[in-house]
Formats: structure tokens, C-alpha cells, sequence
């Protein structure tokens, strides 16, 4: 049984536990800590053989815990994650993996140093069924080789604390940038972000819907669209345009049903309605490479290129639009 330490016990955090405890017989939380005693109270109130840990840095050093999980604030993630590398502790680190690409670099300096890989990053989209599809009609050369991407990303509301103009690239579309990376094998060039007219069901300093238009290295061009505030529901789309074909994301499987005069199908309200599969299948995937010693999910690199093309889209945005360079180091051989 793998002895797993949650540290940030809010909304994500407590799904993760859900996950862990009710579909992966192989390992269970045994310690959790947060920095909200009433997180930490939900969690030992469901699941009373969970320990409760005030210090972060005490529960990763506990015996209690084989490996960690981290879904705290974004500002926080370098702090546990550092302690758990050098604890020597497989830790999964929940997206986006900093709020800055240099702190990003610094953790992978870090894990360098131990010179064994120990980071995954909770990109879950790549464990997503339709986005899997869509790889393989790209990977098996059907639809030749891509050249366009069109992707959406629409919440009905902002969840969580307050929704800056920031997060919308930092927080939210640091998904599109992973998972078009994914299903292209490519990295960037170029990033510019566009602001278009907002809409009034955003806060007054919220600047929302936000465009951005990403630029490969091998010159595939991707538009993604961020809009926190459609109101009608969380709604993800992506596709792909390749030389002789395309590939989308297939509809969710919800009934088609015909009524009132409409012909339609539910729309799932919230992330974790969407997605609920896709995280299930994500954490499951980590167990097993935390048992074998073996990662094989999204990596620190992984996290630092998406928090890296965040960081060019916000110097676009504060350019007023100028098409700018996604700077990066040299990928390192450690993760090749």
C-alpha cells in the first residue's frame, strides 16, 4: 500500500483524496496538511484515519508518507515541491507547476541535482479519452501532418479565489499550452495575446475573453481562446487541421434529447464534471509509476515550457498586442 501526504486539502485536493481512497485499492492518503484547519476537518471528518500534519515540511519528512501531493496556491508549489525532491519522494505537483518560468527552473535544477526524476506535473488532459484520440489520428499519419490548431477553453464562471487578468494565461490556458505541445511534438517560437472587447458579466478589472495565437517551432500556428465568464457552462473544444485531414474532440457522450422544440445535449457545468475521467485515469497513472520507480507522466519541462509561453503571452498582452518570443533555456538531457 502506497502512504500518500496531501498538502493543500481545498476542492482539488479533496478530489484527489475521493479519487485515491475510492478507486486506487493500491494506496490511500494517510496524512494531510493545509493552511485552513476546516480543509483539513472535511478531509478527517470522511476519512478519519487520515492524519492531520500543521507543518508541510514535517509531513513530507513523516514516515507516514511514500510520496506527496500538491495543490496548494501556485506561489507556493516551488517550496513543497523542493522539500519533497530533497526528501527524496516521488511528488505529484498540481498545474500550473510555478507562477514564474524561473522558479520552474529552479526546481528542475533541483531535481537534476538528485539526478533521479521525482516531479509530475497534473496535466490531466493528456489522460482525457477524445484528446488521446485525437493524438493517435495525428500520430498514425492519417490526417497528414498537422498545420493548424483551434482550441477553446469556456467556464461559465471563475471557481476558486478571485480571477485576475493574469490567471487567464498563468492559471487557465497553461492547459492549451501543454496539451498542444502533446498533440503536436513541438515546441514555440512565438506567442501574442489579444484582447478583445470584454464582456459585462466580468468583474470590471477582469479582462475577459483573451486570444492568444502561438507559433511552433516547426511553423504550426495555434489560436486559443480563454473566456472565463460565458455563463451557459464549461465547454472544451479542440481541432486539429492537418494536410489531408482533421481530427476534433468528439461531444460528450450525454443523451441527445428532443423537447420544447430543441434537440440537444447537457453541457457540464463545472471542470471537474468534464474532466472527472481524465483526473481519475491521471492519478491511477501516477501510482503505478510511483510503484514501479518509473515516471512517465508530464514533467518538470513539461511545466516550465507551459509557465514559460505564459509568461511571453502576459509580456504580449502588456505589449498591446505584439507578437513575442517564448523564451526558454536549452531543454536539458535529463529530460530528453
Amino acid at each position: 500500500m502506497i502512504q500518500l501526504g496531501l498538502i493543500g486539502a481545498g476542492g482539488i485536493g479533496r478530489m484527489h483524496t475521493d479519487i485515491i481512497m475510492g478507486q486506487i485499492p493500491g494506496a490511500e492518503i494517510t496524512a494531510v496538511n493545509d493552511i485552513s484547519r476546516e480543509n483539513m476537518k472535511k478531509v478527517t471528518d470522511q476519512y478519519p484515519s487520515v492524519k492531520v500534519f500543521d507543518d508541510p515540511h514535517e509531513l513530507i519528512q513523516s514516515p507516514l508518507v511514500d510520496a506527496v501531493i500538491v495543490t496548494t496556491w501556485d506561489r507556493t508549489h516551488e517550496e513543497f515541491v523542493i522539500s519533497a525532491i530533497k526528501a527524496g519522494k516521488y511528488v505529484f505537483c498540481e498545474k500550473p507547476l510555478a507562477d514564474t518560468a524561473e522558479a520552474c527552473v529552479r526546481m528542475m535544477n533541483e531535481e537534476m541535482a538528485a539526478g533521479k526524476k521525482y516531479l509530475t506535473v497534473g496535466f490531466m488532459r493528456r489522460y482525457d479519452r477524445g484528446y488521446v484520440q485525437v493524438k493517435e489520428a495525428i500520430d498514425s499519419g492519417c490526417i497528414g501532418a498537422p498545420l493548424l490548431l483551434h482550441e477553446q477553453h469556456r467556464n461559465a464562471h471563475p471557481t476558486g479565489e478571485k480571477h485576475t487578468t493574469d490567471m487567464s494565461a498563468n492559471g487557465a490556458l497553461v492547459h492549451e499550452f501543454d496539451i498542444t505541445r502533446w498533440l503536436t511534438g513541438d515546441e514555440y517560437d512565438t506567442a501574442q495575446l489579444i484582447c478583445p472587447k470584454s464582456t459585462r458579466n466580468a468583474d470590471p478589472d477582469l479582462i475577459d475573453p483573451q486570444m492568444v495565437i502561438l507559433r511552433t517551432k516547426t511553423g504550426i500556428h495555434a489560436d486559443l481562446e480563454i473566456y472565463m465568464n460565458c455563463i451557459y457552462g464549461y465547454d472544451i473544444h479542440c481541432e486539429v487541421v492537418g494536410e489531408k485531414g482533421t481530427a476534433s474532440l468528439p461531444d460528450l457522450s450525454n443523451a441527445m434529447v428532443r423537447g420544447d422544440g430543441v434537440r440537444g445535449y447537457k453541457i457540464e457545468p463545472v471542470w471537474i464534471d468534464r474532466f472527472a475521467d481524465a483526473y481519475a485515469a491521471e492519478m491511477r497513472d501516477w501510482v503505478i509509476c510511483v510503484e514501479s520507480g518509473r515516471l512517465t507522466g508530464p514533467d518538470a519541462w513539461d511545466g516550465y515550457a507551459a509557465s514559460a509561453t505564459a509568461e511571453a503571452c502576459t509580456k504580449s498582452r502588456l505589449s498591446g498586442g505584439e507578437i513575442v518570443k517564448v523564451e526558454m533555456i536549452d531543454k536539458p538531457e535529463f529530460y530528453d
